[in-house]
């Protein structure tokens, strides 16, 4: 039986196929259906079905731009805390990533190869913690959330840095009652998050794991995060940030599916695009009559994917917050900072990868007392290897977490 969304049509060359990345079944995708039915955001709200979330409200938090805010942080943990509290795990979600890693049975989420019972990341050994970031819009306070007049906040809501989102994932850790992180893990832009936890609270971290991030934003990265903050800002349906109230398909979907397309090219890598699509027009479409060719269908579909799940607000936001990340930040520059890290770490480059470039992870490594060098994932699918690549991925932390016992931290 035919379970494809009413999107989807026919069946494509079956070497223009996502079932080797990630089963996206994304190549039929028709541009007449794009966004007609999705509502203004794709942010959960209240009173939409929790899942497997849990919430709790942290007061007030002082952020960086002095501004002060009532935050709320969605969140789901996996296995349960030991009687000394040392088994603790923070994961830290890419961009437009939220809490939910696994399902119970390892279906859904973000990182199920990578966690659960008998994985990588042992459930049954680990506390594992994961929250919405803040700014996010998948239940941690962000632009879709509730103004104190009512309405969304919209643009209203203040500016954001990756510290503020650590002081966020900081308070939730004391609600938890752990007094430091086994483990904080994450990759790209939650890498940067992981990359901030040593620096800001380094009593409180035993081990970072940063895969594919940095220490701080690049100008190559900041000019791909500015086309996609344009791409939302010039959308006619954006309105200023004040969307919210748009019926269902009016919403700036258009805007926020060609920012996830710009980023989309920056997360896989030329050699795959090529070998996947080459030049091979989409079906039923013929480029030279104004059709598309096929990788024109998967990019158009990636936008509506990410236009149904999130919110163009918070993408925004986020985005915003990678562009200022920045270790080094009014603490004398980014080499001093890692100089001083007492943390043990792992990092983990892609060697496609075209938007952490692997010899910028090559640097990092080399600059942190307390690690043994760059670990390498070959991958054909660019960045976002470490999505793709559970195997590589969930030998290299598994080794990493086994040797904790048996070598000294300097």
């Amino acid at each position: 039986m035919d379970r494809s969304p009413s999107f989807l049509v026919g069946h494509p060359p079956e070497r223009i196929t996502d079932a080797a990345p990630i089963p996206d079944a994304d190549t039929g995708y028709r541009p007449h259906s794009r966004f007609r039915d999705l509502p203004a955001s794709g942010a959960w709200r209240e009173g939409d079905d929790p899942g497997d979330r849990k919430f709790v409200n942290i007061g007030t938090q002082v952020l960086e731009s002095g501004e002060s805010l009532d935050v709320t942080v969605a969140y789901e943990t996996w296995g349960e805390l030991n009687g000394d509290g040392t088994n603790a795990v923070l994961l830290c979600h890419a961009l437009t990533g939220d809490s939910h890693v696994r399902n119970d049975d390892g279906t859904e989420g973000w990182w199920p190869g990578i966690v659960g019972p008998g994985k990588a990341i042992d459930t049954d050994r680990y506390f594992v913690v994961a929250s919405n970031v803040l700014g996010g819009c998948q239940g941690t306070t962000g632009p879709a959330s509730r103004h104190p007049d009512g309405q969304p906040w919209a643009r209203r809501f203040p500016r954001i840095t990756v510290r503020d989102q650590v002081a966020t994932e900081k308070a939730l850790m004391d609600h938890l009652g752990i007094s430091s992180w086994h483990l904080v893990a994450g990759a790209s832009a939650g890498g940067h998050r992981v990359m901030e936890w040593p620096a800001t609270y380094p009593e409180h971290v035993e081990q970072i794991a940063v895969l594919v991030s940095a220490p701080e934003t690049t100008a190559e990265q900041i000019a791909y995060a500015h086309q996609q903050i344009l791409a939302i800002e010039l959308d006619p349906a954006w309105r200023g940030g004040d969307y919210y109230d748009a019926d269902p398909g009016y919403g700036p979907h258009a805007g926020l599916g060609l920012a996830r397309a710009i980023a989309h090219t920056t997360y896989r890598c030329a050699p795959e695009l090529d070998s996947r699509f080459d030049r091979t027009p989409q079906e039923g479409e013929d480029p030279m009559t104004g059709g598309r060719f096929a990788v024109q269908s998967y990019l158009d579909y990636h936008g509506y994917k990410l236009a149904a799940r999130f919110d163009a607000n918070s993408y925004l936001t986020l985005t915003e917050a990678f562009m200022t990340h920045s270790i080094g930040r009014g603490r004398g520059g980014v080499d001093k900072v890692l100089a001083d890290m007492t943390a043990r770490a792992l990092v983990v480059a892609v060697d496609s990868d075209r938007l952490f470039h692997p010899d910028g992870q090559d640097h990092l490594a080399s600059s942190l007392k307390n690690c043994d060098g760059v670990i390498t994932i070959h991958s054909d699918h660019g960045h976002d290897g470490f999505l793709v690549e559970d195997d590589q991925v969930g030998t290299i932390l598994a080794e990493f977490l086994a040797s904790a016992a048996t070598r000294p931290r300097e």
